[in-house]
């Protein structure tokens, strides 16, 4: 078999069970939402909404785009097939273990109750604004229960499309990097959570050095036992690298969860570590300009989700932001609700 026709099957292949997983996880999003009724009931705060409904057929466009993007890089090339998981018993462990929260989260979330886990996690060494509990999820970033939870919420969340949205940056990174010899080549996920992306980066770059960052210990824990990579727990703000000593930094999801005056440190220290010619893959939610005819999604998203930095982030100017850190963008891309963003160091 061919080069290109062994990509063409693995992309049939790849397509066929994310389609599986992703009519699977929007089943346990519709549970999840049925069980718990968020727009129903008494409510902490009121979401009174300003743009208009989002089109179901413009929605549904939105949402194929990522799995009609991801299943062509992999039909190109760039990277394999994404491990979607097999295991119809332990996929079914997980969607229960979310039901099973979910009333707590909602509880969580109807009482406007944020910050308890400040009360049992006091140390210094993390700041109060990761001490609480975003997304209402039980346990903060703190517990193995939170940390083995975590892809599974967001795949109900986003109906299965979680880890096709975020292969955008690895899309930019792998496109980036094409025709390069990979060996000798260092990647940092920077704020790595439990390992999904991680995972990806291993599978796509498997002679590079590859290695994992997150504040959390336990997310760093399970990031190690999924992704088998080398993870580091440190803080974003001051990571534990020398100047120009990494190849490629991607981060994912990180900055709309960093209070405004934190963003520009953490930008800086990304520069700071990236060695010239170095680039940074970039990817979070899309920005209401991205996709005005979504804005509604945008505006409740946290309206239900506790995203306190979320509308700071929303007005935000990226490519400045990380201009005045020292790095220029280079390429861009979108999928559903994901934007992503290649920066280079001059």
């Amino acid at each position: 078999m061919s080069r290109r026709a062994a990509f063409t099957l693995d992309a049939a292949v790849h397509a066929a069970a994310a389609a599986a997983k992703a009519a699977w996880w929007t089943a346990a999003g519709r549970a999840t939402r049925a069980l718990v009724r968020p727009t129903q009931g008494e409510q902490a705060e009121a979401f009174t909404p300003t743009t208009p409904p989002v089109s179901a057929r413009r929605l549904r466009a939105a949402y194929l785009s990522a799995f009609d993007k991801d299943a062509r890089d992999v039909a190109a090339g760039l990277y394999p097939a994404m491990d979607v998981g097999v295991d119809p018993m332990e996929v079914l462990r997980r969607a229960t273990d979310v039901l099973t929260d979910a009333r707590a989260v909602d509880q969580r979330r109807r009482q406007a109750r944020r910050t308890e886990v400040r009360a049992e996690v006091s140390s210094t060494a993390y700041p109060s604004y990761y001490r609480q509990n975003f997304h209402y999820q039980t346990g903060g970033w703190f517990t193995e229960d939170s940390a083995r939870r975590y892809e599974a919420q967001v795949e109900a969340l986003f109906s299965g499309a979680a880890g096709a949205m975020r292969r955008r940056a690895l899309s930019l990174l792998a496109k980036s990097w094409r025709g390069r010899d990979h060996r000798g080549l260092k990647v940092l996920d920077l704020a790595c959570g439990s390992g999904g992306f991680l995972r990806d980066l291993r599978a796509a770059f498997p002679r590079a050095r590859v290695l994992g960052l997150d504040l959390s210990p336990t997310y760093t824990a399970q990031a190690y036992r999924k992704a088998k990579a080398a993870v580091v727990q440190a803080n974003a703000e001051r990571l534990p690298f020398a100047d120009a000593s990494l190849d490629a930094v991607t981060c994912i999801y990180l900055f709309h969860e960093l209070p405004p005056r934190v963003r520009p440190v953490v930008a800086r220290e990304i520069a700071r570590v990236l060695k010239p010619g170095g680039v940074l893959a970039f990817a979070d939610s899309v920005q209401p300009p991205d996709e005005p005819d979504l804005a509604r999604l945008l505006e409740a998203f946290p309206a239900f989700f506790h995203e306190p930095y979320y509308a700071s982030y929303a007005a935000a100017d990226l490519p400045a932001l990380f201009a005045r850190a020292g790095l220029t963008l280079e390429d861009r891309d979108k999928a559903f609700l994901t934007k992503a963003l290649l920066f280079r160091k001059p």
